[in-house]
């Protein structure tokens, strides 16, 4: 496990602190937390602009929808 030093503005360490009471874990949890959280939605934005460059033109995606049955969704897929 790596260790790493971080210098934190009074005001944002006291509102982390706030929190990591009120989740009751430790400052380190809490940071740690945070990191895999933000590291998990970069990471996530990045997987779909990947995905997103095979993707199909607006055109070819909806005639390709045009030709998709049209049959009732599965139970519980269905729109409420």
């Amino acid at each position: 496990m790596s260790q790493y030093a971080l210098r934190i503005p009074d005001s944002l360490f006291k509102s982390a602190k706030g929190c990591a009471e009120s989740d009751h874990v430790s400052m380190n949890q809490f940071f740690v937390t945070a990191i895999a959280e933000k590291v998990s939605a970069l990471t996530t934005e990045q997987y779909f602009k990947d995905r997103g460059a095979f993707s199909p033109d607006r055109d070819t995606y909806l005639k390709m929808l045009a030709n998709a049955p049209d049959v009732a969704p599965l139970q519980g897929d269905e729109l409420k």
